[in-house]
């Protein structure tokens, strides 16, 4: 069946833009040098809103705005002024609701564009700080009012449009992103190492947190999620008002299960629905996942174009096909965007995207996603706004499964208590050992209230509040940042407010049965998809079987031209003081060899410390990544030909001559044990039955360096073609490696006959 057209939907405009000003505290009127420095400030954010750059000044305070128009050009322009001149209101985002909230201005106002965010500035001109609460969408606002002498910066309910700020003495700054406020003279550019490596998001220690998210550098912080911060201009003085906050659990009983999963699913469609209005072409990163198949599948009358992520990973864990599969059983074109095995971001490359990102949380799924929005923008160039399933999980029991250690739901919850105790007793380390330090714990739960009250009454609770940080100080930042770089904007139906109220409110007899492997969405869209589609396992993008292959590729991006990332990182400013300079290249020396030996990623933070620690001194520009072109790979067998330019091609030959990698055993078990071990830098990382792979074992012992393959699979007794899954992984995983051909010897020299 061919998918129609895409179709596009009149009325809302979207706003993926960048805010950036300051303001003085003290009374007194901003310096000549002002204007230099707000445009310095507003063209740090320019791949934010390449389309228009606006300015307004005030004696004590001046805002800019950098804009993507998608929607009336001229009249949509912000900041929004008053009509006396006294309140100066700019906006970066979405309000879903405008033509509700408009209603209610019908006789009184004349709005004079049609943009959804000017609804903002006649709300606050009639409800002053309490503009907000009615509102619905995403957003990051600046409001300058010289009636109240203040300053206001506010953002949504969940923080996932950012807006950041530095205060000093007589002076606030604020914008979208940190480096607009590394462009003013006043703000400190130093990156915050204690806290950063204390940070358990970046550490992935197990243990929650619900500490307000961390900003990385010294001296910046976040506006709060679902607040207003009100700082006057007068002195300075700073209050916040707090106008959301995660809702408790609603008592038992009052409703039944069939409630939460009924309307679960009508407020995802309406959810989907106004994330679906835009003046321009709107796709969909489509995963082989649940979350972003429901999304599409509430979206397909739209004929919108998908995207999918094709890489070695992708195609071992089926996330690729299933997307591809998804697609099909809609009817919508599918764009498979491949990332080769030889596609390995450059130096330079990953230099431009983690100051794009401006977090050491830089990954592989930065990258991927970064290069999607690039392919999408170049194969649909009308294409604005990217649908995302971003957020299902954290809120619907996505982890459940993952979480419960191949368990059931009471030891999901019961891993969940154990964190929630150990959060409890950080500070008692010492009482700890009563439950961990033992195989049967001695003391009840009931003891942890001696030294905090309350804190593993509810461990659901807590796992929620630590998800919802979580989402702000990694999901949210990635969705924007990755988004905004290429010109687009990030939509997150499932991110809607009142969904997360719902889920939220979940009564505590219902969690077990709702949100064990989120069976409340599973239900909630059984009438719009295939049972197929809903019933497959949870999927971590790149993640699970095959996760191998990324990380192979992320170790030689690091191993490039001599370590060039990981020796720049070791000469930051701090690095010396924080950093072991010969344990970060033994550790890449052991990846290299074994991806088993450690964990790339978490290797790869620590370098992108000290990469940002170089940037926050020698700030660099505003640059989008620009590696090579991403390219679609039409596939229609995963597991043929086709995909194979996706893993790299070790060259297996009869001829081929191989041998055991430095640092690889092949021990024996105590006799009689049928059992054999590959050992690697004195650590076991595969055992061996030879009940089942006596040949493999065999041929193992065969590779001397020496022989040719054909001869050791001859003395073993085995065949090349039920040999080669296992010499592919094996050499991809550096337990073998190849020996280079010798080359032929020279002809002797002719030798003059002698008379």
């Amino acid at each position: 069946m061919s998918a129609p057209p895409p179709v596009v939907t009149r009325g809302i405009g979207s706003h993926m833009c960048g805010i950036a000003g300051f303001a003085h505290t003290d009374g007194s009127a901003l310096h000549g040098s002002a204007d230099g420095i707000l445009r310095d400030m507003a063209h740090a954010l320019r791949p934010r809103g390449p389309d228009d750059m606006q300015f307004h000044h005030t004696e004590q305070a001046c805002m800019s705005f950098t804009r993507l128009a998608l929607i009336d050009p001229e009249g949509g322009r912000q900041p929004f002024i008053s009509e006396d001149g006294n309140v100066i209101l700019a906006a970066n985002g979405e309000v879903y609701n405008y033509r509700e909230l408009r209603k209610g201005f019908e006789g009184r106002v004349a709005f004079r564009s049609d943009s959804d965010c000017e609804v903002l500035l006649h709300l606050y001109l009639e409800k002053g700080l309490d503009f907000l609460d009615d509102v619905r969408g995403m957003f990051g606002i600046a409001v300058i009012d010289l009636r109240e002498q203040r300053l206001l910066l506010a953002r949504d309910r969940l923080g996932i449009k950012p807006l950041f700020l530095h205060r000093s003495r007589e002076t606030v700054l604020f914008g979208s992103e940190i480096k607009a406020l590394f462009a003013h003279p006043a703000c400190p550019r130093e990156l915050d190492w204690s806290r950063a490596l204390a940070d358990q998001g970046l550490s992935s220690a197990p243990v929650m947190t619900d500490e307000e998210p961390v900003t990385w550098f010294k001296d910046v912080d976040h506006v709060p999620s679902g607040a207003i911060v009100n700082i006057s201009l007068r002195d300075g003085a700073t209050r916040v008002h707090r106008y959301w906050e995660l809702p408790a659990p609603a008592e038992a009983g009052s409703l039944p299960e069939s409630f939460f999963v009924q309307s679960m699913g009508d407020l995802l469609a309406s959810s989907v629905r106004e994330c679906l209005i835009a003046d321009a072409e709107i796709g969909v990163f489509l995963s082989g996942g649940l979350d972003s198949a429901a999304i599409t599948a509430l979206s397909a009358h739209t004929g919108l174009h998908t995207f999918s992520a094709l890489t070695g990973s992708t195609v071992v864990n089926r996330d690729a096909q299933y997307a591809r599969q998804t697609a099909d059983l809609l009817g919508l074109p599918n764009h498979q965007v491949a990332f080769g095995a030889d596609r390995i971001p450059s130096p330079d490359e990953w230099r431009l995207l983690l100051w794009l990102m401006e977090t050491p949380q830089c990954g592989p799924e930065q990258f991927y996603k970064s290069e999607m929005y690039r392919f999408a923008r170049a194969e649909r160039p009308e294409l604005k706004a990217i649908l995302l399933g971003s957020g299902a999980d954290e809120f619907s029991g996505g982890y459940s499964v993952a979480l419960s250690g191949g368990g059931d739901w009471e030891d999901f919850e019961g891993n969940l208590r154990t964190m929630a105790r150990r959060k409890a007793l950080g500070s008692q380390s010492s009482v700890s050992v009563w439950w961990e330090g033992t195989d049967l714990p001695l003391l009840s739960d009931d003891a942890v209230a001696a030294y905090a009250p309350g804190a593993v009454d509810d461990p659901y609770g807590s796992y929620l509040s630590w998800k919802f940080r979580d989402m702000q100080q990694y999901n949210f930042w990635v969705e924007d940042r990755t988004a905004s770089g290429n010109g687009v904007e990030a939509r997150v139906p499932f991110l809607d407010h009142r969904i997360i109220e719902l889920l939220a409110t979940v009564p505590r007899a219902y969690r077990k049965r709702l949100f064990w492997d989120k069976q409340v969405i599973r239900e909630a869209v059984r009438d719009i998809l295939p049972a197929e589609v809903i019933s497959r396992p949870k999927l971590a993008f790149y993640e699970g079987e095959g996760v191998r292959h990324t990380h192979r590729t992320f170790t030689r991006m690091l191993a490039q031209n001599g370590d060039e990332l990981v020796e720049q990182a070791l000469s930051s400013p701090r690095a010396a003081q924080y950093l072991d300079r010969a344990n970060i290249h033994r550790a890449l020396r052991r990846l290299e060899r074994d991806q088993s030996s450690g964990h790339v990623e978490l290797l790869m933070r620590v370098v992108n410390l000290g990469l940002l620690d170089l940037m926050a001194v020698d700030v660099p520009g505003s640059r989008t990544p620009n590696g090579p072109a991403p390219y679609e790979l039409r596939v229609t067998d995963f597991e043929g030909p086709e995909v194979q330019e996706l893993f790299p091609q070790a060259r297996i030959e009869e001829d081929s001559v191989f041998r055991l990698a430095e640092g690889v055993l092949v021990l024996d078990d105590v006799q009689g044990a049928n059992t054999s071990y590959v050992v690697v830098d004195g650590s076991i990382r595969f055992v061996i039955d030879h009940l089942t792979h006596a040949d493999w074992l065999r041929l193992l012992r065969g590779f001397d360096g020496r022989r040719p393959l054909a001869q050791a699979l001859a003395d073993a007794g085995c065949e090349l073609a039920a040999m080669r899954p296992l010499l592919d992984g094996s050499l991809e995983a550096g337990l073998l490696e190849a020996v280079p051909a010798a080359a032929p010897a020279a002809a002797p020299e002719p030798v003059a006959p002698t008379l």
